[in-house]
């Protein structure tokens, strides 16, 4: 299984793949599987996912 590791300077290597985020009514974002639509996890803060594509 391929890992996305963080680098000391604030970002990972690479993308994350087969997800993607929006926000929430509530502000929040939310993880999504794009395979099967299912929301993966969401944040209690309300900073974005980082390295996970945007939905429009």
């Amino acid at each position: 299984m391929a890992t996305n590791k963080n680098k000391q300077d604030g970002h990972l290597e690479g993308a994350v793949r087969e997800r993607s985020q929006f926000i929430t009514p509530s502000g929040h974002p939310a993880k999504r599987d794009t395979t099967t639509g299912r929301i993966i996890d969401v944040k209690s803060d309300k900073q974005p996912f980082k390295g996970v594509r945007r939905e429009k």
